[in-house]
């Protein structure tokens, strides 16, 4: 699809039903995302996300849409500290499922995602604002604003890329840095918050229907839903329909519009 220039519409899933509904709305690709540490389970962040939540929602999503692209997240302490054991972990995922497996990190993971590639597992990088990070990035920030820091995500697009990556997310970076990534490269990109040039386009599907309002403990009026955010439901009473019209905007490249991006 990124060769011949067809943006890749792309959706976090967590349950059969909906993988479904988005199987047959065109999603190309379903992303079982620890966000739903957030979405599901009311946390404030993805950290307390484990491989047992991972597996259980990977499965009910293969079961849902057998015929489509799953990725699944690699949760936090399941690829950091060795390679046999981030091996062991997406085999798992795999088996559950999955497949490819996605984890965050830039230069100190490439020789992660090349151990992976060359034991079998498809995998997709995930670059610029890392949520797993968040505690040490300093919360929710754009990455990539200065020269240097978006030269570090270049490089580590390219040498992901290099390693054997099958997909690479940019997520929260300014939209001409993820324009010159994807021109970088022959590994297609998935933006979040990272303009309209990537060669893919993925939300959370909480925020698509406009349904996220934040941590459980809070009064939904204290949260404030992030710029890349587009709540597709609120022109129509489908949901199926409101899935349908983010595929077609994807691909007709209306979204993100500026508004949507840094």
């Amino acid at each position: 699809m990124a060769k011949r220039g067809e943006k890749i519409a792309m959706l976090t899933c967590y349950d059969a039903s909906f993988a479904k509904l988005m199987a047959h709305a065109g999603v190309d690709i379903l992303l079982v995302g620890d966000s739903l540490g957030m979405v599901l389970q009311g946390a404030e962040n993805t950290l307390n996300v484990s491989m047992h939540h991972m597996t259980y929602h990977t499965k009910n999503v293969a079961a849902g849409a057998p015929d489509t692209l799953i990725i699944a997240d690699m949760p936090v302490g399941s690829y950091e500290h060795d390679h046999e054991a981030a091996f062991k972990n997406a085999q798992w995922l795999i088996k559950s499922g999955a497949h490819m497996v996605k984890f965050e990190g830039g230069a100190d993971k490439v020789d992660t995602a090349r151990y992976l590639v060359t034991h079998g597992i498809p995998v997709c990088a995930h670059l610029g604002f890392t949520p797993q990070s968040v505690n040490l990035l300093g919360g929710y920030k754009i990455q990539g604003k200065t020269e240097e820091s978006a030269q570090i995500i270049l490089e580590d697009a390219i040498n992901m890329a290099n390693a054997g990556v099958s997909l690479i997310v940019l997520e929260m970076v300014p939209a001409p840095l993820a324009k010159r990534i994807t021109e970088s490269t022959t590994t297609p990109t998935i933006g979040i918050g990272a303009g309209v040039d990537c060669s893919g386009q993925v939300l959370v599907l909480q925020d698509l229907l406009g349904i996220y309002s934040g941590p459980a403990h809070k009064a939904p009026d204290e949260f404030k839903s992030p710029r890349f955010v587009r709540n597709f439901l609120k022109d129509t009473n489908s949901i199926q329909v409101a899935i349908s019209n983010y595929v077609q905007a994807v691909k007709n490249k209306t979204f993100p519009a500026s508004e949507h991006s840094y």
